[in-house]
């Protein structure tokens, strides 16, 4: 089956300005879709080529609100039709020191990484056509804990539940038949995990990120997780007893 779409078939990627989203944008558009490239920064959305482009901040819900509205008038004006969205842009902090609680990181992650979804959601999700994908970006990081990623770590949680739910409601509305994907990555090389000063095993690249994504969208997956390899032994790991866990994991964080 080919997984060339019409010009007329549109898809929508935030953090559309590096790492994942930005592989995802190149590789979406080199398959034919038209994209709508989504960031902060209008020079390198601007220079992006693959379609058209909306800035704004996640963070902020009036820019979201109105990136919504910037949208709609768009797909009509185009007569284009949003067959996907993936909702990729995020963040990542540790809390290094977990008796003095950085409550103000943790509160920056999850606004980032959960409420922001929220409001994308929101403006986004009434645009999509019948038949339509929508893509959220959790991590693998929920299939264990890790040390230092509370924040990061219960951010991505909610995301995989939220997409869970979504389903669930969603799939209560068959007219619509608007599908929902947790994407699940393990490490990719991209400027956020290039900050990480830890060893990460059976990294890809974000090339090959975005190849699987697309693919796992293109087939309505639920659950798109990759590298498999990686993936699964964190699944594996995580049927282990809990103290077996603690002692396994819990060494992890000495430094």
């Amino acid at each position: 089956m080919s997984h060339h779409q019409s010009s007329s078939s549109a898809v929508l990627i935030t953090g559309a300005t590096s790492g994942i989203g930005l592989a995802s944008a190149k590789f979406y558009a080199a398959k034919g879709f038209h994209v709508i490239a989504c960031g902060r920064n209008e020079t390198v959305l601007a220079g992006l080529n693959v379609g058209h482009f909306l800035t704004f901040d996640i963070t902020q819900p009036e820019q979201v609100n109105q990136a919504g509205i910037a949208l709609k008038q768009y797909l009509a004006d185009k007569q284009l039709q949003l067959t996907q969205v993936i909702l990729n842009a995020g963040t990542c902090e540790y809390i290094d020191d977990v008796i003095e609680f950085d409550a103000m990181l943790f509160s920056r992650v999850i606004t980032t990484n959960l409420i922001a979804v929220g409001h994308c959601i929101r403006a986004f999700l009434p645009q999509l056509t019948k038949g339509g994908q929508l893509g959220l970006m959790s991590s693998s990081a929920t299939y264990l804990p890790f040390p230092r990623a509370e924040a990061y770590g219960a951010s991505k949680a909610a995301i995989s539940y939220l997409g869970r739910s979504l389903r669930l409601d969603l799939a209560a509305n068959p007219s619509v038949d608007i599908g929902v994907s947790v994407i699940c990555p393990g490490f990719v090389d991209t400027p956020l995990t290039a900050k990480n000063d830890f060893a990460m095993p059976m990294q890809i690249s974000s090339d090959q990120a975005a190849e699987r994504i697309f693919k796992g969208m293109a087939q309505r997956k639920f659950e798109i997780h990759f590298p498999k390899r990686f993936t699964l032994i964190l699944k594996c790991l995580s049927w282990l007893p809990e103290k077996i866990l603690i002692k396994l994991l819990a060494d992890k964080a000495v430094k």
